[in-house]
């Protein structure tokens, strides 16, 4: 059994069984993915994949079994790596970062500008996308860190670190009837189109527990994952929006009016997520601590030799968290 059989099993399972892409992926060529299968197969004992003709079409019992495995081999084998470079150079290296369009766009330029400037011998590669995308990109280690709100509960091998608290506000254009109100209900708010966010989406989640406990059926008149795509369709005049407050701009968005909703919707926490096997190096470090100051190395390693996500959150209870 050769780890360069484990990679092809576990690179063709991540490009949905086509081999002919996971060549591609990873700058090799077909027929010598398929003949190491064979051969691991040959050695094994057992299919890995179910096949129709040439073609895979699934993974047998133990193959998904075994894959799992060979996933978990190839991120310790990159720990190893990992510690080497650390002992070798903890001021180089790379940090990748999968996030949502809200994090990328309104909380981390401050934090990735002071990064950069203290670690320019660190490349970063940020990713966006939904939720469970980018948790799933951290879970099956593609990325090194997850930050967003929502879906990183979802997957057991990680942990959840707290870093921020967020409300949200109401947008509406200047004039509209609502930015009369001293502080606005939600039945009110309820009677008009809404602009917010795709379900899943920075905090969505709230938003529909807060209409539902009191029996409200808001019409979302449209939705987007993007909060200056919201402000646009606000501006147009098709609805009225309700976005992260931070993505709300005083000077960009003057023409817009902001009103508070701290008391229609509960706030949300932005987390970081990190594989349970990870090995975080230096620069990791000090990007979280960077992201949330309250991260420290200590309390991040202790949070990392904890088992149970519920342990987790015990330990950071008692912390006041930032608020946006």
């Amino acid at each position: 059994m050769k780890l360069q059989q484990l990679r092809y099993i576990w690179e063709v399972s991540k490009n949905n069984l086509n081999v002919s892409a996971t060549a591609e992926t990873i700058y090799t060529s077909q027929p010598g993915i398929s003949k190491q299968i064979r051969i691991l197969e040959d050695e094994l004992g057992i299919p890995i994949f179910i096949r129709n003709g040439k073609h895979l079409t699934d993974m047998t019992p133990a193959g998904k079994k075994i894959i799992a495995i060979a996933g978990e081999m190839l991120m310790q084998v990159e720990n190893i790596k990992n510690i080497a470079k650390e002992f070798r150079d903890e001021s180089k290296g790379q940090l990748s970062i999968a996030t949502t369009h809200t994090q990328a766009r309104y909380a981390l330029p401050p934090v990735i500008k002071s990064f950069m400037q203290d670690l320019p011998e660190v490349s970063l590669d940020i990713q966006q996308g939904t939720p469970v995308q980018i948790s799933e990109m951290v879970s099956q280690g593609k990325v090194d860190i997850a930050i967003a709100t929502e879906a990183i509960e979802l997957f057991d091998n990680l942990i959840m670190l707290p870093c921020y608290s967020w409300g949200r506000c109401i947008l509406v254009p200047k004039g509209h009837e609502l930015a009369k109100e001293q502080q606005v209900s939600l039945a009110k708010v309820a009677k008009y189109p809404l602009i917010t966010y795709v379900f899943g989406f920075t905090g969505r989640s709230k938003l529909d527990d807060a209409f539902n406990a009191e029996n409200l059926k808001p019409d979302v008149a449209l939705t987007a994952v993007d909060a200056d795509v919201i402000k646009t369709y606000v501006r147009l005049g098709l609805g009225v929006g309700i976005v992260a407050r931070m993505a709300y701009d005083e000077k960009i968005d003057d023409d817009l009016v902001a009103l508070d909703a701290s008391h229609l919707f509960a706030e949300s926490i932005t987390k970081i997520g990190i594989r349970k096997d990870t090995f975080l190096r230096g620069y990791m470090y000090e990007f979280i601590n960077k992201f949330a100051p309250h991260l420290s190395k200590e309390s991040i390693d202790m949070a990392m030799q904890l088992k149970e996500q519920s342990a987790i959150d015990a330990l950071f209870s008692e912390v006041e968290l930032p608020h946006y």
